[in-house]
């Protein structure tokens, strides 16, 4: 069994950062992701990262957030910058171990206000 220890989530104003940490108890990874559920939303994909360090974005973070990782640590991290309220969410981490099994972190929540 993986555990995932999420932190960073908090209370911003409009235009401010935050950075998400995600530290898992094992490796090694296959696939480190990020992950948001506004109420009433579905979960919704935010960043990810593949093995081979590929990176995605949803369209609407594309140049606001970054995602990135400490392979030693086996954590991964979100940079948000430019925040807007409509990034409140609870942002969820997402790994997935070399043999396949798919983990989910507790959740962080983060709120902008405007």
């Amino acid at each position: 069994q993986v555990q995932l220890a999420e932190s960073g989530g908090g209370l911003v104003q409009t235009g401010g950062s935050l950075r998400l940490s995600c530290a898992a108890s094992a490796s090694p990874l296959n696939y480190m992701g990020w992950y948001r559920q506004a109420p009433g939303n579905q979960r919704e994909l935010v960043a990810d990262l593949s093995i081979l360090g590929k990176t995605r974005y949803a369209d609407s973070v594309k140049g606001r957030f970054t995602i990135s990782r400490d392979n030693a640590k086996n954590t991964v991290f979100l940079q948000m910058n430019s925040l807007k309220p409509e990034d409140t969410a609870v942002y969820y981490c997402n790994i997935v171990t070399t043999r396949g099994t798919n983990y989910w972190g507790q959740g962080t929540q983060v709120t902008v206000s405007s």
